[in-house]
């Protein structure tokens, strides 16, 4: 399987031009089924080392990806095909260990061979199977760099599903538009017009375009084109499923004009011609456009449509609305592991006399573009009456986008983690304790006006972002704000307050809302150095709910995997979604938007979802649930070894949540790991449980909560508790923190247990040795080891000591005297000690 050996001995003798065999197909004279096809891959090392470079039936040109092992590169034949043989001409960088697999629907894979050991150069391998995609999936790379192919070709027949192209022109009295006219009389819908007597024909000047919306996501086979004189010499066919990411199908240069029909293999609803070199003086001038569809394989999956069972759609002349209400939190007031998932969606008026009391996964949110679009003269409210006036569990909710006139003047949300409070005009006061001012461990405020004065009371910590506030009367521990106008000044020495004038990187999350009587999903842009609400301005975008696959219960992952690789946003409406494969985010720019607290649960040991190392992804509101087999990492933003600079438009992940135990035994070794560079994590909270059915040391085992690689990441509002080792390990570059709560976990054994290094007790918050770079503000660890209280936990942060490290703001606590600490952040800070649960701070380390 290897020839570059033989090309060394020849390079030894005179028969120099034999060389190039090295880089040459057996089967020269068949063309492969996947030359010029459309493919796709794990990563690119650069620019110029694209997917398509495999695919395009020249050896000089190369794919080359990131260099970690786990990569791949994949091509669609456009059709199912017989497969025979698979050529594989690696460069220098080749593939130690990998397998070439097949598959009819881009989710389920089957091996068609494994190779191991293998020694580069020319890997013919004959293979025997059907499917529509092959895919290179490495294992192990033989060199340092990532994996390099000359070429990658599938050989084999076509099956007799291609003559299933349609004759039907699918584009035809369809809406267009173009990059420009030369005249009113040459409209980019005369080019999808079916007549040949009238033409589109643009200005003088390269680059221009025109498209096509098909309607929906269509299968594209071919795409015919009838120039007038004025012809595009070079020019791309291409496609996308929402008209901004586009998809080159076919690459053309050096064409003549006339009519030519081009064969495709993609899928959207938009198709393009965008001409980069004209054939004349004059501008590009079509006749006619038409694109053709295939009417085999697997149907696409079509966006939009109904918000399914679980969402609750009212306006103010609903009959007995605040029945709907009471009868959802009757069913959710304490129902903290059920599988009830409700979403009330509230559309532009005004409500009176309503009380929403807010239960377990239940969310209220206002369907207008602007919070006081939604008026509710009266109150969206959360209590502790079911647990007693412990608001310590009131977790898994949300109210957002909304305007409410409190019924006695002030508003009561006395919740605990994971239940964000979002753009939200309250025009009046805000009460953040139970009734009775019971223990309450919240909490999150974001993008929010509060006329009145807020109160925590009994609240232990809270984070506020970007807000404004007529007032703030006090704190327990750690109450931090950042971009909030009217926040109090910074006490920390002598009080509960961490204040920062302006929040460094922000972007409020993803929001469902009616235009018309359209649903749309806005998508805030990002905002530097905020300081106060983002609205009414509103910067950013609206996406029409048929870019969004709605993801009702009983969804398969292969589907939802389909509708990404359309190009697909996801929008998952209430309920419990089993994956039995992980969701595979590849795209950029793509929404992942929950409703209702829609919860993600990973069958045998997959991981839920993973992110690729590309710019601008949004995941927001949704929780992940490990399932019993254990998972090796919930969430996975970019692959290892993610190098891209994602600075001008980051991924962000926002009011995501996860949990391990509680609601069953759970199992994961990592929680969330990021790999990408740039990434803002805007209130999370992953929980390993420490109540609730499955619950024990190994029973619902988790070492890691946040494992942070890539660099310049930004945690807003992180709240871990209770993992078995680190609950956040820092190894990238320039990372920030703006607020962190931590628990460590109740029931470790012993002391024994949880030391390592010689160190007892692994340190809430970890920043590798290596790092030369972070800085983290408004910082807590408490400690309750309920199964062993003789605990002392050596510290609650563990940092390097360099200049560029730059701790503010930080404090460890004893619950009751359930363990110590011996010190805040590694030797220095004074210990816990007694039962009276009274902090230990640091303001300032070094």
């Amino acid at each position: 399987m290897r020839l570059r050996s033989l090309g060394v001995a020849l390079a030894t003798t005179a028969v120099l031009s034999a060389l190039p065999l090295a880089h040459t197909a057996a089967s020269a004279a068949e063309t492969p089924l996947s030359q010029g096809k459309t493919v796709t891959a794990s990563s690119q090392e650069n620019s110029g080392t694209p997917a398509a470079h495999a695919v395009d039936g020249n050896t000089g040109t190369r794919w080359s990806s990131a260099a970690t092992d786990d990569q791949w590169l994949e091509v669609d034949l456009g059709t199912t095909a017989s497969v025979s043989q698979v050529v594989l001409n690696w460069e220098a960088a080749y593939g130690k260990d990998y397998k070439v697999q097949i598959s009819n629907d881009n989710s389920t894979w089957s091996d068609l061979k494994s190779v191991s050991g293998g020694d580069g150069g020319l890997d013919t391998l004959a293979v025997s199977g059907q499917g529509r995609y092959v895919r290179m999936l490495g294992v192990h790379r033989a060199t340092p760099y990532g994996y390099s192919l000359w070429e990658f070709q599938v050989f084999g027949s076509a099956s007799s599903a291609q003559p299933g192209c349609g004759t039907a022109d699918s584009a035809e009295g369809k809406p267009a538009s173009a990059s420009s006219t030369e005249n009113a009389g040459t409209p980019a819908s005369a080019a999808f017009d079916g007549s040949t007597s009238t033409r589109w024909s643009s200005q003088s000047a390269d680059p221009q375009w025109i498209q096509v919306d098909l309607g929906s996501v269509q299968d594209l086979c071919k795409v015919d084109l009838n120039w007038e004189a004025a012809y595009g010499k070079d020019f791309q066919i291409q496609a996308s499923s929402d008209g901004q990411s586009w998809t080159t199908l076919k690459s053309v240069t050096g064409a003549s004009g006339g009519t030519a029909s081009y064969d495709v293999s993609g899928s959207g609803r938009y198709v393009r011609v965008y001409g980069t070199a004209r054939g004349t003086g004059y501008g590009y001038s079509l006749w006619e456009v038409a694109v053709h569809t295939s009417t085999t394989g697997v149907p696409p999956v079509q966006g939009g449509g109904d918000l399914g069972p679980n969402v609750i759609v009212v306006d103010p002349s609903t009959p007995d609305l605040q029945r709907k209400f009471d009868d959802v939190f009757a069913q959710q007031e304490s129902n903290q592991f059920g599988t009830g998932r409700y979403q009330f969606l509230l559309k532009p008026g005004t409500y009176n006399g309503i009380n929403a009391q807010i239960g377990f996964y239940t969310s209220i949110s206002g369907l207008g573009l602007n919070p006081d679009d939604t008026q509710i003269n009266g109150d969206v409210t959360v209590d502790a009456g079911w647990f007693n006036g412990n608001a310590t569990q009131n977790f898994w909710r949300s109210a957002e986008n909304l305007a409410i006139t409190p019924s006695n003047g002030t508003d009561r949300w006395a919740v605990a983690q994971a239940a964000p409070f979002r753009r939200i005009h309250v025009k009046g006061g805000l009460n953040l304790a139970p009734n009775g001012y019971g223990w309450a461990s919240g909490g999150y405020i974001a993008d929010s006006r509060i006329d009145g004065t807020v109160g925590p009371y009994s609240q232990q910590q809270w984070y506020t972002r970007d807000s404004s506030v007529g007032g703030w009367t006090n704190g327990v521990w750690n109450m931090t704000f950042t971009g909030v106008q009217g926040a109090p000044a910074t006490n920390f020495d002598s009080g509960p307050y961490t204040t920062l004038d302006t929040t460094p990187v922000s972007r409020e999350k993803p929001f469902l809302y009616l235009d018309g009587s359209a649903y749309k999903v806005f998508v805030p842009a990002k905002r530097t150095n905020a300081r106060g609400v983002s609205w009414p301005a509103n910067a950013g975008a609206s996406l029409p709910l048929d870019q969004f696959y709605v993801v009702k219960p009983g969804a398969t992952a292969a589907t939802i995997n389909q509708a990404l690789a359309q190009g697909l946003n996801l929008l998952f409406t209430p309920g419990v979604y089993h994956l039995d494969r992980t969701i595979d985010v590849t795209r950029a720019n793509t929404v992942v938007l929950g409703l209702g607290l829609a919860t993600l649960v990973p069958d045998n040991g997959v991981d839920a979802m993973h992110v690729a190392d590309v710019d601008g992804v949004k995941l927001a509101g949704f929780l992940i649930d490990a399932g019993p087999v254990n998972s090796d990492t919930l969430l996975r933003i970019g692959t290892p070894g993610s190098t891209a600079d994602h600075s001008a438009n980051p991924t962000t992940m926002q009011d995501v949540f996860v949990r391990i135990g509680g609601a069953g035994p759970g199992l994961a070794t990592n929680s969330v790991v990021v790999n990408s560079n740039n990434v803002v994590i805007d209130h999370t909270w992953l929980w390993r449980a420490d109540h609730g059915s499955g619950v024990g040391w190994n029973t619902n085992r988790a070492d890691y909560g946040l494992r942070v690689n890539g660099n310049d990441v930004l945690a807003t509002g992180l709240f871990v508790e209770h993992f078995n080792k680190y609950d956040v390990h820092w190894s990238g570059e320039r990372g920030r923190t703006i607020f962190f709560q931590n628990e460590k976990a109740y029931d470790a054994p012993n002391a024994a247990a949880i030391t390592h290094d010689g160190i007892v007790g692994y340190a809430a918050y970890k920043v590798a040795d290596t790092v030369t770079t972070h800085e983290a503000w408004g910082l807590g660890s408490y400690c309750n080891y309920t199964a062993d209280p003789s605990i002392v936990q050596a510290h609650g942060f563990q940092v390097p000591v360099k200049p560029g490290i730059k701790l503010h703001d930080l404090q460890v606590i004893s619950l009751g005297g359930m363990g110590q600490y011996a010190h805040v952040v590694n030797d220095t800070g004074a210990p816990t000690s007694g039962t009276s649960t009274v902090p230990s701070k640091v303001v300032q380390f070094p």
